[in-house]
C-alpha cells in the first residue's frame, strides 16, 4: 500500500480530484466523510459536542450551521471543536488504513486540514491549488454560499502558501476540467 495525502482549501476542487482518483482505481479515505459519520444524529461525537456546544445540538442532532457560526467566528471555539473531532477522525482514518494495509495499491487520504495537522504516515502529499478569488467566485456561484462566509472560512484555514509548502505534488485547478483531468492522470503515474 502507498498512502498519499490529498488536501486543498475550501473551493479548491479537492473533492473533484478525489472523485477522479477514485475513478482511476485509487482507494479513498475521506476525512470529511468520517467526520460527518461521527456527527450523525446520536452519533459517536454528539455527546462531546453537546457538552461543549449546547446551542448547536438539540435532541441528539447537530445543527451544523449553528456550529459553523460559532467556530468560524472564534478561534478558541474552533480549537475546542478540533480537540473533540480530530482524535475521533484519526481513529476512523487508522481503521480504514488498517483495512488497506495488506494491499499494494494507491490509497489517498483526502484530508482538508493536512497542512494544519500534519501526518507522518504519508508517502507524499498532493495539494489541489486554486487562486483564492476564483475559489470565492465558484463557491458563491456554484454552491450558493455567502461571500462573507466563504472568506471567513478561508481565513480560518491554512494559507495557500502553507499548503504549497507541504506539497510533494501540486494540482492547479485554475483552468479547464480537461486540464484538471490531465493533472490527475499525471498524479496517478507519479504516485
Amino acid at each position: 500500500m502507498i498512502l498519499v495525502g490529498l488536501t486543498g482549501g475550501i473551493g479548491s476542487g479537492k473533492s473533484t480530484v478525489s472523485r477522479l482518483l477514485h475513478e482511476r482505481g485509487c482507494a479513498i479515505i475521506d476525512g470529511d466523510q468520517i467526520a460527518r459519520d461521527l456527527q450523525v444524529p446520536h452519533g459517536p461525537a454528539i455527546p462531546a459536542l453537546a457538552a461543549r456546544f449546547p446551542d448547536a445540538v438539540h435532541d441528539g442532532v447537530l445543527d451544523r450551521q449553528k456550529l459553523a457560526q460559532t467556530v468560524f467566528t472564534n478561534p478558541d471555539e474552533l480549537a475546542a471543536l478540533n480537540g473533540i473531532m480530530l482524535p475521533l477522525i484519526n481513529e476512523g482514518i487508522m481503521a480504514q488504513i488498517a483495512n488497506y494495509a495488506q494491499g499494494n495499491g494507491l490509497v489517498v487520504l483526502d484530508m482538508p486540514l493536512l497542512a494544519e495537522f500534519p501526518r507522518r504516515d504519508l508517502s507524499g502529499i498532493v495539494v489541489v491549488d486554486i487562486d483564492p478569488e476564483i475559489a470565492v467566485v465558484r463557491l458563491v456561484s456554484q454552491r450558493g454560499m455567502n461571500e462573507d462566509d466563504v472568506r471567513a472560512r478561508m481565513s480560518k484555514q491554512a494559507t495557500r502558501e502553507k499548503r504549497l509548502a507541504i506539497a510533494d505534488r501540486v494540482i492547479t485547478n485554475d483552468g479547464s476540467f480537461e486540464d484538471l483531468v490531465r493533472q490527475v492522470d499525471e498524479c496517478v503515474v507519479w504516485a
